[in-house]
């Protein structure tokens, strides 16, 4: 997540534990086995109420803003995620873009989820002075779970740095490293400055240099407070009663995703008729609850319909018939390391996260963490 550079040696070295960060979270994409797969890091976070995550919008383009997401509490997630209470995952149900964002200069780089359920976590105190916003020569914190450029400290680890405010602009601004610098896999990760006797947050990661030594750039969050975040944090969240059982989806279908089941998505191909699925897995019913995928029978899985609970992993019975045998993945750490991605479900979707992290770090200073 954070590197040092060393006048002397140039060479690049793990940042410090962020054990007291609880409203700093990890952004993945939804896990849909309950077998031991590796979660999928795509970004970091900043809790900002206690159902509201702040992160960067460019975290969202890989599945979309309606896309399966979920979003991890705790300090380590990989290579294994810190086991409840320690460590807890809470599924998004809705994602918002900031209207003006631009993913080509990182203006308004800026997302807000709604998680499925509050938290029991402090969030970070927003700005609300104007001594709560970021000057040039100002130390700031930053705080992630992405690359250490330090093949002995991997990404998936909560970590904090400082830096120091180089630039200042309307709507954003730069910093160097004093000495931690923000990398791959940082993006939406919280940037605070101290207020008194608080830290505030004033800023979301959102880019910087290739080599991730000499220049982050992040988004200013008193721009983002009229305009986008007051209006979602006062908007009433809208109760969602699913009219569809998780065991009868086979046979069922649907209309829109709101019919469906634990925010599943509802899907029509080709006219036909809608059924409730999650987007990594066929169409299917949601039997009894299990532990692996012995106890499901031939050509079922124990696939997770929540995030955790004692009935998140349930049976899954495909409507088409047994599922293929899974492709073997790769482990976290082999092959090609992006930084943001420390592990993938499967090969394709390893090619389009490789993909698209390559395409985001591959110039200078719109390199996307």
């Amino acid at each position: 997540m954070f590197t040092e550079v060393r006048a002397q040696e140039r060479r690049v070295v793990g940042g410090a534990d962020a054990p007291d960060d609880l409203a700093a979270v990890a952004l993945i994409a939804r896990r849909t086995r309950c077998g031991g797969e590796p979660p999928v890091l795509l970004c970091s976070g900043a809790l900002i109420a206690p159902d509201v995550v702040l992160t960067a919008a460019h975290c969202l383009a890989i599945f979309g803003p309606e896309g399966p997401h979920e979003v991890y509490l705790g300090q380590v997630l990989l290579p294994e995620p810190e086991p409840s209470p320690r460590g807890r995952f809470i599924r998004v149900s809705r994602a918002v873009i900031h209207p003006d964002y631009d993913a080509a200069t990182h203006a308004y780089d800026a997302a807000l989820l709604r998680l499925a359920a509050p938290v029991d976590v402090a969030p970070f105190s927003l700005p609300d002075s104007t001594s709560a916003v970021p000057v040039a020569g100002a130390s700031a914190r930053v705080v992630g779970y992405g690359d250490t450029k330090d093949a002995r400290a991997p990404s998936g680890r909560r970590m904090q740095g400082t830096l120091t405010v180089t630039q200042v602009e309307p709507a954003a601004f730069r910093a160097g490293p004093s000495p931690s610098m923000s990398c791959v896999g940082d993006s939406g990760g919280p940037v605070l400055l101290r207020d008194g006797a608080r830290e505030v947050l004033v800023g979301l990661t959102v880019s910087g240099d290739v080599a991730c030594r000499d220049e982050a750039r992040n988004v200013r969050v008193d721009a983002l407070l009229d305009g986008f975040i007051r209006p979602f944090l006062d908007e009433a969240p809208a109760p969602v009663v699913p009219t569809l059982s998780p065991e009868d989806l086979c046979a069922a279908t649907c209309s829109r995703d709101a019919e469906c089941p634990s925010g599943l998505t509802c899907v029509s191909v080709d006219g036909a008729p809608g059924h409730c699925l999650l987007p990594a897995l066929q169409e299917g019913s949601f039997g009894a609850t299990c532990t692996e995928d012995s106890t499901c029978g031939t050509g079922g899985l124990c696939a997770r319909l929540e995030s955790e609970g004692d009935a998140a992993c349930r049976c899954f019975t495909p409507c088409a018939g047994p599922l293929p045998d899974p492709e073997p993945v790769d482990p976290p750490g082999s092959g090609d390391d992006s930084g943001g991605c420390a592990s993938v479900p499967g090969p394709s979707l390893l090619a389009l996260l490789v993909l698209a992290l390559r395409a985001a770090r591959g110039t200078r200073p719109s390199s996307r963490r």
